[in-house]
């Protein structure tokens, strides 16, 4: 539609008026010379600038003169001929810095310091250790009633070898006899073994249940693994002499103890069985070690009650003894008939 004539005109005219209106414009006309000018006369716009900077120094100096005092030159010169006083007293390896944090000559505040703050903040991270509150209430019951029969025979293995050891001493007891105390002794022994192997079976079992459960997903055999390794482990250490076999059901416990942390951070089981654990195997050794420290005071005082081994030895030796017997009596009851029949012959 541009292609035509009248169009064509009436642009034309249009941009002929605004070169007229752009020419006429008084600060178009004085910017197209300073342009011109700067364009043409570099070394002018140079000196325009160098001689900007001087005015504004020389006024920077005269505001400066005018805010500072008049000096006295004869008074100036005086004191700087003068020698300078040595006062060693007055002189410290503090006299000449300021503190950072406060005035000089003000005396600062001593802080209290808390001597109790570490043993404050342990014993605050035992307690909560301890609290368990995020373990259900009814685990927790439970637990707790689980390890009153490892406290009890700790206590009273403890209290039986006391009795022992005062009868050697003055010759009574205090609420037993030697003799009373020694037959509790072996009484207490089979009860904590054979409790301790039963729960180290039970502490294995559990991951069963969570394999079932299908908690933290299904792991197959490497979480059925535990349940029967702790029963494998646990029960032949009945046949073990009484100190053997608490010690390795102590070595038993911890290293269930940790193979439960270690579920624990995979998410094989719930985020407060970690702590639950330990604070069970901590009762738990500790009840150990307190029955052998009491077992250890009385250990050349007392007859040891046979192990199963050593009935197990004994069984088979009686079994060969009476295989012996009989085949003795066998052969002189052939013999007796030997003899009858010869006689038989004879007649």
């Amino acid at each position: 539609m541009l292609r035509s004539g009248a169009p064509r005109s009436v642009l034309r005219t249009i941009n002929t008026n605004a070169a007229l209106r752009a020419t006429n414009n008084p600060f178009c006309k004085q910017f197209a010379s300073q342009i011109w000018t700067a364009s043409r006369r570099p070394q002018l716009a140079q000196v325009t600038t160098a001689l900007i900077a001087t005015r504004t120094a020389s006024n920077i100096t005269e505001k400066v003169k005018s805010a500072l005092p008049d000096i006295d030159i004869k008074k100036e010169a005086q004191i700087a001929k003068d020698k300078l006083r040595v006062d060693p007293e007055t002189v410290s390896t503090t006299s000449s810095i300021h503190p950072l944090m406060s005035e000089i000559a003000t005396p600062e505040k001593e802080e209290d310091t808390d001597m109790m703050a570490g043993v404050k903040n342990d014993l605050r991270t035992i307690k909560e250790t301890f609290s368990l509150d995020e373990v259900p209430r009814q685990a927790f019951y439970l637990g707790l009633a689980g390890l009153v029969p490892y406290v009890a025979t700790s206590l009273s293995t403890v209290y039986c070898a006391w009795e022992i050891n005062h009868v050697h001493e003055t010759g009574t007891g205090l609420l037993m006899s030697d003799k009373t105390a020694e037959l509790a002794l072996h009484v207490l022994e089979p009860l904590q073994i054979g409790y301790g192997a039963t729960i180290i079976s039970f502490l294995g079992a559990i991951h069963w249940g969570l394999e079932w459960a299908g908690y933290g997903g299904t792991h197959g055999y490497p979480r059925y693994m535990i349940g029967v390794a702790g029963a494998a482990l646990a029960w032949p250490t009945i046949l073990l002499p009484v100190e053997y076999a608490l010690i390795s059901q102590f070595l038993l416990f911890n290293f269930l103890y940790y193979t439960d942390s270690r579920a624990t951070k995979r998410g094989w089981a719930p985020a407060w069985y970690g702590v639950y654990r330990f604070v069970l195997t901590f009762v738990v050794g500790a009840s150990i070690v307190i029955s052998l420290i009491g077992r250890g005071q009385i250990s050349h005082k007392i007859t040891k009650l046979p192990s199963a081994t050593d009935r197990i030895k004994a069984l088979r030796s009686s079994q060969d003894d009476g295989f012996e017997s009989e085949e003795e009596a066998r052969r002189r009851y052939l013999k007796s008939d030997e003899d009858e029949e010869e006689e038989e012959d004879d007649d």
